[in-house]
C-alpha cells in the first residue's frame, strides 16, 4: 500500500483552482491540500495571489476554473455564508466588523448565529445567559475584556484586529484562516494575536490557514508553507526546505530588486 493511500482525506483541497479578471490570471491552476490539525502559511511577495486565493477558498469569490473540496463535499458553488455554516472560518486582513455594536455584541452575533439562535437581540440575549457568558468568554481571551461595552468603531486598529479573532472563535469553525492577523499593529499588540494562534494550534482540533509576510511568524508557527508567484504554487513542503529553495529565494529577491529599481528611479526624478 503506497503512503498516499495511508494518508488520511484532507479537510480542505483545492484543484486546478482558477480566477481570471479580464485578460489577468490571478489564481492559475492551484492544485494543493490541508490536512485536519495542521498550521499552513502561504507566502508569496505581493500581488502573488495570496489573499485571492483566501477568497476562493472562503467563498468570498467564484473560481473561472478548479473546484474546492471541505472534507470530501464540493462546495465551489457555495458562497462566503455557506462556507462558513459548514466550518470554514475567514479572518480578513481588513477588519470586518459591526462598528456601531460594542465589542461583546459583535462577539454575541457570531456566538448566536452558531447556535442558530435567531437575530432579535434582546429577546435572545435576556433569556440565554449562557450565550452571554460563551461570547465574553471570546473577548476575554483576546484581552479586550475591559473594553467590551465599547463601540467596535471606536477601538484602536489593533484592538479591532483582536475583536475579529474572537468573532472568527465564537464561530467554533473547523478551519481558521488568517490573513495578515498582525498587520498593522503596533510591536506591543503582535504577541496577543500570535500566542492565540499558537494556542489554537496546540489544541490539535482546528486546521489553520495564514497568510503572513513575517518571515519570523512563520518559522515559529507553521508546519508547512505554500508559496504563491503570479498566481502559480512553486513550492510546497516543510518551511526550512521551501525558505531555502532556489524557486523562493528568486521569487522574493526578484520582487526586493523590482522594488529598489522602482525606488531609485523615483529617486532620480524627483
Amino acid at each position: 500500500m503506497t503512503d498516499s493511500a495511508l494518508r488520511p482525506a484532507p479537510v480542505l483541497a483545492s484543484t486546478g483552482l482558477s480566477i481570471q479578471f479580464g485578460g489577468h490570471v490571478a489564481v492559475n491552476e492551484v492544485t494543493t491540500r490541508f490536512d485536519a490539525g495542521t498550521l499552513t502559511a502561504i507566502v508569496g511577495p505581493n500581488g502573488a495571489g495570496k489573499t485571492t486565493y483566501f477568497n476562493l477558498l472562503s467563498g468570498q469569490l467564484r473560481s473561472t476554473a478548479g473546484q474546492v473540496h471541505f472534507k470530501g463535499e464540493d462546495v465551489t458553488r457555495l458562497n462566503a455564508a455557506q462556507r462558513t455554516a459548514k466550518g470554514i472560518g475567514r479572518a480578513f486582513q481588513l477588519t470586518n466588523l459591526f462598528p456601531k455594536l460594542t465589542v461583546l455584541e459583535n462577539v454575541r452575533l457570531a456566538v448566536q448565529s452558531r447556535h442558530r439562535a435567531g437575530f432579535n437581540m434582546l429577546a435572545v440575549w435576556r433569556s440565554r445567559s449562557d450565550l452571554i457568558e460563551q461570547a465574553a468568554h471570546y473577548v476575554s481571551q483576546v484581552g479586550l475584556a475591559a473594553r467590551s461595552g465599547d463601540q467596535a468603531a471606536k477601538l484602536p486598529h489593533g484592538d479591532k484586529r483582536k475583536l475579529e479573532v474572537a468573532i472568527l472563535m465564537a464561530l467554533e469553525p473547523e478551519i481558521l484562516m488568517f490573513d495578515e492577523p498582525t498587520a498593522g499593529m503596533s510591536v506591543d499588540e503582535v504577541p496577543v494575536v500570535l500566542d492565540l494562534i499558537a494556542r489554537l494550534k496546540k489544541q490539535g482540533d482546528k486546521t489553520i490557514l495564514l497568510v503572513e509576510h513575517k518571515m519570523d511568524v512563520i518559522h515559529s508557527l507553521a508546519d508547512r508553507i505554500v508559496v504563491l508567484h503570479n498566481g502559480r504554487l512553486v513550492a510546497d513542503g516543510a518551511p526550512a526546505e521551501v525558505m531555502a529553495s532556489a524557486i523562493v529565494q528568486e521569487a522574493y529577491l526578484g520582487a526586493r530588486r523590482t522594488r529598489e529599481s522602482r525606488r531609485e528611479r523615483a529617486v532620480a526624478h524627483a
